[in-house]
């Protein structure tokens, strides 16, 4: 697999960092996913992605009226 590079925010990047590591996940292999979400049907996502998206999804948040409060 090549290595690829991306200009990210680096305040999103951060945050995004600690989410996977929080989370026990890969970040490239969520990029991977996201990308391949993107491009394919999405009736073939894989049940993989959905479990781990669940989980996000009952992880624990914080209210944000205004983007710029969090970043």
């Amino acid at each position: 697999m090549a290595v690829k590079t991306f200009n990210v925010d680096p305040k999103v990047y951060q945050k995004f960092l600690h989410l996977c590591k929080d989370n026990g996940i890969s970040m490239s292999k969520q990029i991977e996913m996201f990308m391949k979400s993107r491009v394919e049907n999405k009736e073939e996502v894989r049940e993989e992605y959905l479990q781990k998206l669940e989980k996000i999804r009952r992880g624990k948040f914080i209210r944000v009226n205004n983007l710029d409060e969090i970043l």
